[in-house]
């Protein structure tokens, strides 16, 4: 019956944001999918609104830097990429404008269902620009990623994501596991995911309460979702991983941009 609530309550809200927008204006309902004439792929309209952002109620596993959990308003709805970026739609973009595909620690990028690998953060946000959007801010990504879920993860782990059970588990083609409620792919596991901002363990202390974008100095960017070659543990909606900007990691670091994207 709870569940029952909690979904009725949701489709309503939902509703509502569909009708209103942000602020009373008018805007896409939530989940409205566009297609980008650029880039071939997929992008989710994704609404305003406020979230609790770190460790989820009743989550055991959190590590430090997703502490202390706070509200956060997301002024302005955004559109995000339905699933990462593949490797069909990153070759696109190496043969309009002359750069080269990363290092394919698989076969020889052969499956344009994968999502791309081995790319660092600074081939990440030049794609996203090209694409004509940005990489998300931390907070756009976990507020997608849940999409109105308080959970740790946003439905039965083996039913949303693909991580390490031990099995030879690997990278898979994108979109085979459960959306979530926005009609978003793979925001846990299969690849971490290159977001904009600058890594900060203790920012949760100190971060804005709407439209935070990160810490303003430090080596380190974020990343986010667990991949294909982590536990359960990091294939959780509020986990953080921080890595150098140029590191190439072997075949775990891919990427989703959203943005505005579309133009008005």
């Amino acid at each position: 019956m709870a569940n029952r609530t909690y979904f009725v309550l949701l489709a309503f809200i939902l509703m509502v944001a569909a009708v209103t927008g942000s602020h009373g204006q008018l805007g896409p309902a939530p989940g409205t999918v566009k297609t980008n004439p650029k880039d071939g792929l997929k992008y989710v309209w994704i609404p305003p609104g406020t979230f609790t952002m770190g460790c989820s109620s009743g989550d055991t596993e959190c590590a430090n830097d997703e502490k202390p959990p706070h509200k956060v308003t997301i002024t302005k709805g955004f559109w995000m990429g339905q699933t990462e970026v593949t490797v069909g739609a990153y070759k696109r973009f190496v043969r309009l404008t002359g750069r080269k595909m990363p290092p394919d620690p698989n076969a020889n990028w052969a499956d344009d269902r994968l999502p791309v690998v081995s790319t660092d953060w600074n081939e990440a946000k030049v794609y996203c620009a090209w694409a004509g959007g940005r990489l998300p801010t931390e907070a756009e990504w976990e507020y997608a990623a849940r999409a109105g879920s308080t959970e740790a993860r946003y439905g039965p782990l083996d039913e949303v994501a693909w991580y390490d059970k031990g099995k030879d588990w690997r990278l898979s083609e994108v979109a085979h596991k459960r959306a979530n409620l926005w009609g978003l792919f793979d925001t846990l596991g299969n690849v971490w995911e290159w977001v904009n901002d600058r890594y900060d363990g203790k920012y949760y202390s100190s971060s804005p309460s709407s439209d935070p974008s990160g810490t303003a100095s430090g080596e380190g960017r974020v990343l986010r979702g667990g991949s294909w070659l982590v536990d359960s543990g990091s294939a959780r909606v509020s986990s953080r991983l921080r890595a150098i900007p140029t590191t190439r990691s072997n075949g775990e670091f891919g990427f989703r941009c959203g943005g505005e994207v579309f133009a008005p």
